[in-house]
């Protein structure tokens, strides 16, 4: 037994095994993240297992794009060899003796590959079957495409090495006879003594063989070495070569075909990242930590003195024209009695045409609607939309009409302002049926995949990347790409301006919108519409009782007047406010002070708060106008159990609860708060009636994901979930209210 565990553990892929784990720990987190992302343990939220499970190319899940995503993987795995035998092929020069030394090194470094493989393909098809019900066939046939583009990879991979690889006596031997030379081309170094070399007395020949290492007495290390260094360069264009296909696939993202699956351009970044980390050790060896340090120091002060841009920018706005100020006295100005009293009264004419247009003779006082819809992602987009289309159909349209303002968060903002859309084009006459099956399942299309894509490829060279809009230049990155995709999605229902629908807005014809954006630099809400807001910006109390009143909004049109505020593209706005943290950039804005922007969820993902202060302001004109007032809410998770009971089990649970507890925590927060406010609107006025529609799944733990990609099973779950009986209930109660004369 021990000597048959001795030739285990002095076989080569065993030692390589080995040495990874002992000498380079961290160049293994590349397969971590992989392994944890495909098992769902890794950015779960941001629904990053589909990107692999669940490849798209040119909006679905065919051959192509598993063809692409097989090729990818095939880079991965290159790069994985290449990378680590530019580290540690030091340590086994008997490699150096032999021919097609690369090849050997590739087919005794396996075992991580063919795991992963195999991993992969269970993880693959176990998904397909149940997210996205997929036929068994096909899947198989999926598959087929998958292992197809790895296998043209590394056959091309392959012969390219074969082209350069001769073995050390056509390199070396003749050579010999001439010791200068070889001193001039490898000079003598202290760093020449590898001392780390393994022991390996069997390895696995490129005929699958398992061969016995040669005695590599004969040989001088530093002879070795000229054969390993040139497979050192060969490797080293390759890693270039990737880098290079990147930035072009990043330059023409414009063009779907050339769109790869961002699963696949994810795998090509990691190649370029690991085949950089080992340049990086290959080059500068024991002064590599100095090296990070300069690099980051250069890269930083770059950054820092605008050299090299990273931050978005508002596609429409005018960035050229002369700032405004961001301090409390600039705002205070804004938010004079006689600003907010004229905005009021403007807005109040809004309403009066409002009323014109919706009263009759059945109902004395008309029912006015206000909508708040929650974030969270294309989940919230799909269920928004879904249970707005299903009240205005079976209303007959009165909930359109009787709606005066939408407001929300996140993926709930996107449906309820493609709803407003494409009933907004109906009335123009544009559109025949606003009601198509079709428009459901263009607002449940994927938008993860080109995000992901330019974050992976495009956002590389954005700073130098422009696009123009309206003669101005922009930073093309993943925020761009989140656009133009939406746009694509949605048929360019939403490839407008923020002002484009003001006149038929102020005429009562259609319900303003006010989509909202959280200024991180001071956690103020940012609210970005087509009509005046500046009587929203502090609440109404302290207004009237403090000379410096807090200012907890910003209307974005006041602040911006001279930067062209009704230029800015709805998608944009659209952008600002589902901005979740790393997966699409913050919105740098230009002011004195510069602020940032982000998700509208950070400081209200169910825009109760808006609302309310939007109802007590016009309290007055509602009480004498108006019959019922349906304040109605969309969530896309339940009210009292929004997230389940967390228990600090394990000793990494008790140290890092504190640090995440807000976090982890904040949306149930926000709810319990608003909780409070709810109650409260019904006792400041009697005509307020509280209406809520919530995405109840099926199956209580099987709740669609919350990110930018829903698979098939979840986009049924959501579309049967108006049929909950909790949300018939509801229901019936929006249509009791609304035609309650």
């Amino acid at each position: 037994m021990r000597r048959v565990f001795q030739k285990v553990y002095h076989f080569l892929p065993v030692q390589l095994l080995l040495l990874h784990f002992r000498k380079y720990q961290l160049m293994l987190l590349f397969w971590l993240i992989l392994f944890l992302t495909l098992s769902g343990n890794f950015a779960t939220t941001f629904g990053a297992a589909s990107l692999f499970l669940a490849p798209e190319y040119l909006g679905s899940i065919n051959m192509m794009s598993m063809l692409l995503l097989g090729a990818a993987t095939a880079i991965f795995i290159m790069s994985w060899n290449i990378t680590t035998f530019i580290i540690h092929s030091q340590r086994i020069p008997f490699l150096g003796a032999t021919r097609h030394s690369f090849l050997k090194y590739c087919i005794n470094n396996a075992f991580l590959p063919i795991i992963y493989l195999i991993f992969y393909s269970t993880v693959c098809t176990h998904y397909l079957w149940v997210n996205e019900h997929t036929p068994i066939t096909r899947i198989l046939l999926l598959q087929a495409g998958f292992y197809l583009g790895a296998t043209v990879v590394l056959f091309i991979s392959f012969v390219y090495f074969f082209r350069v690889d001769k073995d050390l006596f056509k390199i070396v031997l003749s050579r010999i006879t001439n010791p200068s030379l070889i001193r001039e081309i490898v000079p003598y170094d202290s760093l020449d003594e590898e001392s780390d070399i393994i022991r390996a007395d069997t390895f696995i020949s490129n005929r699958f063989a398992i061969n016995k290492v040669k005695d590599l007495k004969a040989y001088h290390p530093r002879l070795m070495n000229i054969v390993l260094r040139m497979h050192h360069r060969n490797a080293i264009t390759a890693t270039f070569f990737s880098l290079l296909l990147l930035i072009a696939l990043g330059m023409f993202v414009d063009q779907p075909r050339l769109r790869i699956p961002a699963g696949a351009s994810f795998l090509i970044l990691f190649s370029v990242i690991m085949g950089l980390v080992g340049a990086v050790k290959y080059f500068l060896k024991t002064w590599e930590l100095m090296g990070w340090i300069i690099i980051g120091s250069i890269i930083s002060l770059l950054v820092k003195y605008s050299l090299f841009s990273i931050g978005s920018t508002a596609f429409g706005l005018d960035y050229e024209q002369a700032r405004p100020a961001y301090q409390y006295d600039s705002l205070r100005k804004m938010i004079t009695t006689e600003a907010c009293q004229q905005d009021i009264h403007f807005e109040q004419q809004r309403l009066d045409n409002w009323l014109l247009n919706n009263t009759d003779s059945v109902q004395s006082k008309p029912t006015l609607v206000v909508l708040a819809t929650s974030g969270g992602g294309s989940r919230s987009a799909y269920w928004t939309f879904r249970s707005l289309q299903y009240l205005d159909s079976i209303s007959q349209g009165k909930l359109f009409k009787s709606t005066v303002l939408l407001t929300g968060a996140s993926g709930g903002m996107i449906g309820a302002t493609y709803w407003h859309g494409l009933h907004t084009e109906s009335l123009k006459g544009s559109l025949s049926h606003p009601y198509a099956y079709r428009y459901q399942e263009n607002i449940g299309k994927d938008l993860l995949n080109a995000i992901i894509f330019s974050f992976a490829s495009l956002d590389i060279i954005s700073p130098f990347n422009k696009i123009a809009i309206s003669g101005k230049s922009y930073n093309r990155d993943r925020g761009y790409a989140m656009e133009q995709e939406l746009i694509r999605n949605t048929e360019g229902i939403l490839d407008k301006r923020l002002g484009d629908d003001a006149p038929l807005i102020l005429q009562g014809l259609i319900p303003n919108i006010i989509i909202n954006g959280t200024i991180i630099n001071d956690g103020r809400n940012l609210m970005m519409s087509s009509q005046p807001l500046r009587y929203l910006m502090s609440p109404l109390s302290a207004r009237v009782d403090s000379a410096t009143p807090p200012i907890d909004a910003i209307d974005f049109g006041a602040l911006y007047r001279k930067q062209q505020p009704m230029r800015l593209l709805l998608t944009t706005a659209l952008r600002m406010n589902a901005t979740f943290p790393y997966i699409l950039p913050a919105v740098k804005l230009p002011s004195v002070p510069e602020i940032d922007v982000m998700d509208a969820g950070l400081r209200d993902n169910f825009g109760v708060e808006l609302l309310s202060r939007y109802l007590l302001v016009h309290k007055e004109w509602m009480q004498q106008h108006v019959g019922n007032i349906i304040f109605l809410q969309i969530r896309d998770t339940k009210e009292n159990e929004v997230f389940p009971f967390s228990e600090e089990k394990s000793l990494g649970s008790l140290l890092t609860a504190p640090l995440f507890v807000i976090q982890n925590k904040w949306e149930p927060f926000q709810s319990y708060t608003q909780g409070y406010i709810k109650d409260l609107l019904p006792l400041i006025n009697k005509q307020i009636h509280m209406v809520t529609l919530t995405y109840i799944p099926r199956v209580a733990d099987k709740s669609a994901s919350l990110n930018f990609h829903i698979t098939q099973r979840e986009k049924e779950d959501l579309y049967k979930s108006i049929y909950n009986p909790q949300n018939q209930t509801q229901v019936q109660h929006f249509l009791e209210l609304l035609n309650q004369p």
